[in-house]
């Protein structure tokens, strides 16, 4: 349940655009360009909204991990046999073979005697859906007081706070090995036909095809002073879980959006390239609402976007839009032929945005709003494949930087990922 504080920074931001639309809503009814007073006031308030827009994701991500950390003490209880104590005290969870997974990270870490110099952690279950990835345990004092951290869920809740396209609820395959794993899909159905009495009743097939997915390799190399490893002051694996994290998500992000195959993954750009659902006007033109920006949308442009995609996909759950963070300043300025803004914050603490009642994702590695750039996505998440092998491979070496006193730490990862039906996301290309 949300506090308090999350419940009135809510409200301020909803305060804040209440404000700004009376803006953005007179400057359409009266057809005409806001004057400067209205615009300095509208970049004021949108600049405050983002403050506020920052402190309540603070907020409510510190009561997240709050939640987790009782739930996690909870479950001690509850469910002993799930739960060992580890060789620091603290009680860990264990998994499907009984190991300690915490108690073995923080070893290699250390470089406790006997410890592995390397470890594959593999996801326990679930899904990688925001709520579902944060089971996250946080400091409870200094000293010998940390507590532990769930070192894999942390990574993951990086790697989707850097890229959009896996908050959306992409299709995520975690296979063993990385062998080429091949994606069968129909591409034609079987249609009826009206046929007469006496007559020969014809035959047809479906036709398949197969969306291919490979195993590409992402990885950093960090270097950490002994010293802040010997201080257990440190949360030093919330620490290395988003350096590694950061760094690993970034890369892979960036290719699941702008790949374009063959040596990375075939990402949402390049799937889509071929066929965009709407092509926007080429020039700036227009009353207030109807195109801010070049190669910007229209709001006739976001219509025809939402319905290029046919209602099974426009209907699921897992149906976004997505652009850049930029993109999203200038989707808040623009209005239907009525002059509503079509962006609209949520009402519910921690949900995405909405434009034209849909959820909004922001992904920094979409392109911006230009002529020829593919800068806004709509449609069914779920039918983009994420493709990870095995689990996250962290390792530990000692002698790299001997002369240095500075401890190598190595993250790899391997995955891949493609939209296997281009017909389930559509994309905005500027005029």
């Amino acid at each position: 349940m949300a506090s308090e504080v999350a419940k009135r920074l809510q409200d301020r931001r909803q305060s804040l655009w209440a404000e700004a639309r009376k803006y953005v809503e007179d400057a359409a009814t009266e057809n005409r360009d806001m004057t400067p007073e209205e615009q300095g006031t509208w970049e004021r308030l949108m600049e405050e909204m983002d403050r506020v827009d920052g402190q309540l994701e603070g907020v409510l991500t510190a009561e997240r991990r709050q939640s987790d950390t009782d739930k996690a003490f909870d479950a001690i209880g509850r469910r002993p046999a799930e739960y060992r104590r580890g060789t620091d005290g603290y009680s860990h969870p264990a998994d499907s073979d009984g190991r300690d997974i915490n108690a073995e990270i923080r070893a290699l870490i250390r470089g406790a005697q006997g410890a592995a110099r390397s470890l594959e952690v593999k996801h326990q279950g679930g899904t990688f859906g925001m709520e579902e990835v944060r089971t996250l345990l946080s400091n409870s004092g200094t000293g010998t007081g940390v507590v532990p951290t769930d070192f894999y869920d942390r990574l993951i809740a990086y790697l989707i706070e850097v890229s959009g396209i896996m908050q959306a609820g992409p299709t995520v395959l975690n296979t063993s090995g990385g062998e080429t794993l091949q994606i069968p899909k129909a591409t034609a159905h079987v249609s009826g036909a009206v046929f007469g009495q006496g007559a020969q009743i014809t035959s047809g097939d479906p036709t398949f095809a197969q969306t291919t997915l490979s195993a590409y390799k992402y990885g950093r190399t960090i270097y950490v002073a002994r010293e802040l490893i010997d201080d257990n002051s440190v949360d030093l694996l919330g620490y290395l879980a988003m350096q590694a994290g950061r760094a690993v998500g970034n890369a892979f992000g960036s290719d699941l959006i702008l790949g374009a195959g063959s040596t990375v993954p075939s990402g949402l750009t390049f799937a889509t390239s071929a066929s965009p659902g709407v092509t926007g006007p080429t020039t700036a033109t227009g009353p207030t609402g109807v195109n801010w920006v070049t190669g910007g949308p229209t709001y006739a442009n976001l219509v025809d976007m939402e319905y290029s995609v046919i209602a099974p996909y426009r209907q699921s759950r897992s149906c976004y839009w997505m652009c850049a963070d930029k993109t999203v300043a200038v989707l808040r300025k623009l209005t239907d032929t009525v002059g509503r803004p079509v962006w609209e914050p949520s009402t519910v603490l921690g949900s995405p945005d909405l434009l034209l009642g849909k959820p909004l994702v922001a992904d920094p590695y979409v392109q911006s709003v230009a002529t020829g750039n593919f800068s806004l996505f709509f449609g069914d998440f779920a039918q983009f494949f994420v493709r990870l092998v095995g689990g996250i491979r962290f390792e530990r070496s000692d002698d790299f930087k001997f002369d240095t006193d500075l401890i190598s730490f190595r993250c790899l990862l391997r995955g891949d990922g493609t939209l296997v039906d281009t017909t389930a996301v559509k994309a905005f290309k500027g005029g």
